[in-house]
């Protein structure tokens, strides 16, 4: 099965429709995939329901489908740094569905493996447990989260092997494993794409059996969300 395609847009084309729930991996600007992301604001797709930690940046990441209105829900667990988001939101124009950032990590790797549901003490006795269903075990309470599965998951890893085998790079893994293993439908962005084989499988951090599709993107942008800098 050949998973290596041209480019980001032929990775999209057939898979790609509107209503769709999309998971997209990265923490801030870091670990994000750029032409994919680019790629799915292109297909032009609308109503979509976009997971992921945060919304990028005005102008940046999935705050190019929020000025293109493509979304029209968020699961997310920070938006602070987008004003299209905050507009948006304020204005009942999107929907928001905020949820504890290491809550939504779990769901999306409980929704991989095939877990439906969990429970956590985190949101417990706040609104984050609203409606959902609160269990006491051992004298403590703990809330029901259902986890997530995407329709679609756009991922960025360092290097694939053409079988789908990841590795990441350092603090640009954050949420992109999980991402990988709750998508249907997996499309991974890398930087490096090398032979099977030439991985050591002791260095994979996310195995080809979640990964669909890949494409090469060798000279990615990587925006620095917030510079800061020290005098010398």
């Amino acid at each position: 099965m050949n998973k290596v395609y041209p480019d980001a847009t032929a990775a999209l084309a057939d898979i790609i429709k509107d209503g769709q729930t999309i998971a997209v991996g990265g923490f801030g600007l870091c670990g994000i995939p750029e032409a994919l992301i680019a790629a799915l604001r292109d297909s032009g797709a609308k109503n979509l329901t976009a997971i992921s930690n945060n919304a990028g940046v005005d102008g940046f990441g999935l705050g190019q489908l929020l000025a293109t209105r493509q979304i029209k829900k968020m699961i997310a667990s920070y938006v602070g740094e987008n004003k299209e988001f905050e507009r948006q939101y304020l204005a009942g124009e999107l929907e928001l569905e905020f949820t504890p950032q290491g809550t939504l990590a779990e769901k999306l790797r409980a929704g991989g493996a095939g877990i439906p549901a969990f429970f956590t003490k985190t949101g417990v006795g706040t609104i984050v447990a609203e409606g959902k269903e609160v269990r006491d075990f051992d004298g403590q309470q703990y809330v029901m989260e259902r986890s997530l599965v995407a329709d679609v998951s756009l991922v960025k890893a360092y290097m694939a092997d053409k079988a789908g085998n990841l590795v990441f790079r350092k603090t640009a893994r954050n949420f992109n494993p999980n991402v990988a293993m709750a998508g249907k439908i997996t499309v991974v962005e890398v930087e490096k794409l090398v032979e099977v084989g030439e991985i050591d499988p002791d260095d994979v951090h996310t195995p080809s059996i979640f990964v669909h599709r890949i494409v090469v993107n060798a000279t990615p942008e990587k925006r620095i969300e917030q510079r800061t800098t020290r005098a010398k």
